[in-house]
């Protein structure tokens, strides 16, 4: 058996200095030294950046950008089941807060073409 990696290491030191309640939850096969914690908090930042944006000005709003977070929360939103539910449920945050920001600035678009005339349009009128 090979050797234990640095970070393994690193993880075994802090855990040694924690009391035994803590030590648990830290060591935990879905606590923080792996990716199965980490991934639904960062997921949550999308969120609240989500969240964060519904107060942007509409016309600063990257449809493109909110999308793709809107297709990938739509996308991962499958994994909702009993064992995922955490990545699950931030999947349908995530896909939530950017509908309503992508419609709010598909929204504004639509209405700014219409109020300035389809260019198109008045380019054949010429």
């Amino acid at each position: 058996m090979s050797s234990p990696s640095a970070y393994q290491r690193l993880v075994q030191r802090v855990a040694a200095r924690l009391p035994d309640k803590a030590r648990e939850v830290f060591l935990h096969p879905a606590g923080p030294t792996t990716i199965f914690f980490w991934a639904p908090t960062f997921k949550w930042g999308l969120v609240i950046a989500g969240i964060g944006d519904i107060n942007r000005p509409v016309e600063n709003i990257s449809l493109s950008q909110t999308f793709s977070l809107m297709m990938t929360g739509l996308i991962w939103s499958r994994e909702i089941t009993i064992a995922e539910s955490a990545r699950g449920v931030t999947n349908v945050y995530v896909a939530l807060t950017n509908v309503y920001n992508f419609t709010r600035g598909y929204m504004y678009q639509v209405q700014q073409q219409q109020q300035q005339g389809d260019p198109k349009k008045r380019d054949k009128k010429k």
